[in-house]
């Protein structure tokens, strides 16, 4: 194995520390919002939940999830319904 090859131990522990520091900062603003944004909620404001929410507006679209009403600045866990399963509309 040539020098080419050889591998500097404390750039690469530098290297994996700052990575480390990254996806912490990246957990942590996850963490952040998902206090208020419903975890059910997909990246095009569609609910994924397999319940009843308050939230869900169906729209006359067949097979598309309906849209998540609620707003991401409040605490969306009062308006599920875990008591009503969702059913084929």
């Amino acid at each position: 194995m040539g020098p080419e090859n050889s591998l500097d131990k404390d750039k690469a522990l530098k290297s994996l520390d700052k990575l480390f520091d990254i996806f912490k900062e990246i957990s942590f603003n996850a963490d952040e919002i998902f206090k208020s944004r419903c975890p059910y909620k997909n990246a095009k404001s569609r609910c994924t939940a397999k319940f009843e929410c308050k939230n869900q507006h169906y729209i006359k679209k067949f097979g598309e999830n309906p849209v998540c009403t609620g707003s991401d600045l409040l605490d969306y866990r009062p308006a599920w319904i875990p008591t009503n399963k969702l059913t084929s509309k």
